[in-house]
């Protein structure tokens, strides 16, 4: 079980967070730097709850704005209206497993409740805007990621990406905690070694991986995503997705999605994804499955972020 010595304070996602876990991913605030929690997360006992709500056998309850998830060996979670995260630790339970769906899919579902849309990928900064790259588990997100920071360029998000609204409608990608997830292949590729780091409950040849240095803490303007995939081909095809092809892009990485409509939020999250596919440039990268392309990837990605903006300053000079 988890040790509670005090309330522990953080910030993430924009929240400022009272918890009674230390939560070492996240990055620790004094609470003298805000005045009320956007998010409490409390350890409590939810065995009676769930067993009078919940169907036999099920791993979810889900009504408008509550959410009870039972993870077996591992808690009993309950996400209340975007505020609040109840935890039930089972008997025997790791620490670390606990943290994890805490920090993975509880957090998603909070983030859906509070309308701000989490995206399956990872986000960095390039130029002062940011891009994400999403794409199906072992895709290579978090590699191609690395990929970026190993050449000076900062981490927004790695897992689940939140994304807003600003005053005036423009897309906003929400920093998360400075911490990626790389497997050994991936680590081994960089040249780094494994045994500094922990490894991810019940995946031992996955890590988290700090990054502390390149990780930026303020929300940075969204430009656009990268759809990632890996086909039996030579070459790296890069090709632009057309705007009623990106509502389902949308839809797909939309992080545990299948709550979406459960939650009432059908007609939020199509609006939502309106103002994206309007607002963002989309484009999909096929990668060779044979071979290690990520420094081509870069490559190549930078340059096509350098001419979308030499064309877009050319188009307002035309304007203007």
């Amino acid at each position: 079980m988890f040790e509670i010595p005090k309330i522990h304070s953080y910030k993430a996602f924009g929240l400022n967070i009272l918890s009674d876990f230390p939560l070492p991913e996240l990055i620790p605030v004094s609470r003298k730097n805000f005045d009320e929690a956007d998010l409490t997360i409390i350890e409590t006992n939810l065995s009676s709850l769930w067993s009078k709500l919940a169907e036999p056998d099920a791993y979810y309850y889900i009504k408008k704005k509550l959410c009870m998830i039972k993870v077996p060996g591992a808690a009993i979670y309950m996400i209340e209206d975007g505020r609040a995260i109840s935890v039930s630790p089972i008997e025997g339970s790791n620490n670390n497993q606990i943290r994890l769906y805490l920090l993975g899919t509880c957090l998603g579902v909070l983030l859906m409740q509070r309308k701000i849309m989490p995206i399956h990928g990872s986000c960095i900064v390039i130029n002062g805007k940011a891009y994400a790259i999403v794409g199906d588990s072992g895709a290579g997100k978090s590699t191609l990621a690395s990929a970026f920071l190993s050449r000076g360029f900062h981490l927004l998000t790695d897992d689940i990406m939140a994304v807003t609204l600003s005053e005036d409608n423009i897309p906003l990608a929400i920093p998360s905690y400075p911490q990626q997830k790389l497997w050994q292949e991936s680590l081994d590729r960089f040249g780094i070694e494994s045994d500094q780091f922990k490894p991810i409950y019940n995946r031992e040849t996955k890590f988290n991986i700090p990054v502390n240095d390149h990780f930026v803490d303020r929300s940075i303007p969204l430009a656009g995503i990268f759809v990632l995939s890996k086909a039996n081909q030579n070459d790296i095809e890069i090709v632009s997705i057309q705007k009623l092809a990106r509502f389902p892009v949308l839809f797909h990485n939309t992080y545990r999605n299948f709550m979406i409509n459960r939650f009432g939020l059908m007609d939020w999250h199509f609006a939502f994804s309106a103002n994206l596919a309007n607002n963002l440039d989309f484009y999909r990268i096929i990668r060779p499955a044979s071979r290690f392309t990520v420094n081509e990837l870069v490559d190549n990605i930078l340059s096509l972020i350098a001419k979308d903006r030499n064309v877009n300053n050319e188009k307002a000079a035309t304007i203007y």
